[in-house]
């Protein structure tokens, strides 16, 4: 956490992370949600066992749609009710605590009275004015991996009442996402959009050149920040090249059927069919690339295995292979983004501070919109273990509240 976040990630909610996430996955399951090994997504077979990289060993049953199927599951069999079709508009605040929501459900105004309030709402992602205010340039015109509503609303109505604003507000996580995915996620493809094998190939921008480290680190420890290297690239896009070598490795992303990828039987072959891309560079670009391999030393993807380029302006430091085994397949790419970095201060209870940092009683936070955990980068896995750690933080805390009068 601190290497990626450049040692500015909030130093309690880091420890917090780390020593209370296998509690809270323990707890998870004894509410019905299944775990199950990672083999598709964070495991290679080498020497014909299963090695899991990345610190990443288990994932959800079923992906997100299973996480959420088990969750609201759970909340129905304890009697949660939930109303679909309603957003909240603004907190109901005396001034001196929060006591509701005014939401507007099916087209109806309306004001839900509570002893406390959770956001759990998100960032601002989908809001294309305040990526553009807030990360820069260019960020309106991003791909949203998920849902089209979190749009900030749960943030702005905690500032609208005096709450402090927290963490890196220009820094988001944004990956590596299919060139003609649409504005939004799509629920039937999930995140089957994203391209995230790329430190088994190569990436060129549309000067036919390639523009980063693809074996820097391992791909959790990078992912997340080379969306936004992608978006700066000329065009906002990017192809991913493989050989034969690795195209079994390729993760189960690559095989759907809405992807945007063309094949060929020689570098020169591959070359026009990259639309946008210079195709003399791209074929002067491969050939530069595996001169420099280092074919003396072992490939192992479950490892940083330093098989890596010498001489190159951009080297590949891990996972180097030459690209010379055809049929050759080629993946088109732009910038998605997930969730962003900046929302609100909490304390160690998960109530949500003033700009005096007191507590504003009756608020409290969970998830995306809790600032200060991830700056410039992030580490994969982190977001759904804090979202998980710090909402029943929260829960158990405005519960407490309110048994407390």
């Amino acid at each position: 956490m601190f290497r990626l976040t450049q040692y500015r990630a909030d130093p309690d909610k880091a420890e917090m992370l780390v020593t209370k996430s296998l509690e809270t996955v323990q707890w998870m399951k004894s509410r019905g949600v299944k775990f199950q090994p990672s083999y598709g997504r964070q495991a290679f077979k080498v020497d014909g066992k299963y090695r899991f990289w990345g610190g990443l060993c288990v994932e959800t049953w079923g992906g997100g749609e299973g996480l959420i199927e088990l969750e609201t599951k759970a909340a129905e069999e304890n009697g949660i009710e939930i109303l679909y079709e309603t957003k909240g508009l603004s907190l109901l605040y005396d001034d001196e605590k929060v006591y509701g929501l005014r939401v507007k459900h099916k087209g109806k105004v309306r004001e839900i009275h509570a002893g406390a309030v959770i956001l759990a709402s998100g960032g601002f992602e989908a809001n294309p004015e305040m990526r553009t205010r807030y990360l820069g340039p260019g960020w309106e015109l991003v791909k949203v991996r998920g849902t089209r509503f979190n749009t900030g609303g749960g943030i702005q109505m905690a500032l609208d009442i005096g709450a402090m604003p927290h963490g890196n507000w220009s820094g988001c996580h944004a990956v590596g996402w299919d060139l003609n995915a649409p504005e939004t996620g799509d629920l039937t493809v999930g995140d089957n959009f994203q391209k995230h094998s790329y430190p088994l190939g190569i990436m060129v921008n549309a000067t036919g050149k390639r523009f980063v480290d693809e074996g820097a680190d391992f791909r959790n420890y990078t992912y997340a920040k080379y969306g936004r290297v992608i978006m700066d690239q000329p065009g906002m896009m990017a192809w991913q090249v493989f050989d034969q070598k690795v195209i079994d490795m390729l993760r189960d992303e690559y095989r759907i059927r809405r992807v945007t990828k063309v094949t060929a039987n020689t570098i020169e072959e591959l070359a026009p069919k990259l639309e946008g891309v210079d195709p003399d560079q791209f074929v002067k670009t491969v050939k530069e690339y595996n001169a420099a391999v280092q074919t003396d030393v072992k490939f192992n993807p479950a490892v940083l295995d330093g098989r890596g380029t010498t001489g190159l302006d951009v080297p590949k430091t891990n996972w180097a292979n030459t690209l010379d085994e055809p049929p050759y397949e080629a993946y088109a790419i732009t910038c998605g983004i997930t969730f962003t970095f900046g929302g609100l201060r909490t304390n160690d209870d998960g109530n949500v501070l003033d700009t005096e940092l007191n507590p504003i009683p009756g608020l409290y936070a969970a998830g995306e919109l809790v600032g200060g955990m991830f700056c410039f980068n992030y580490p994969g896995g982190t977001g759904l273990m804090s979202g998980a750690i710090f909402g029943r933080l929260a829960g158990n805390s405005a519960a407490a509240q309110v048994k407390g009068g």
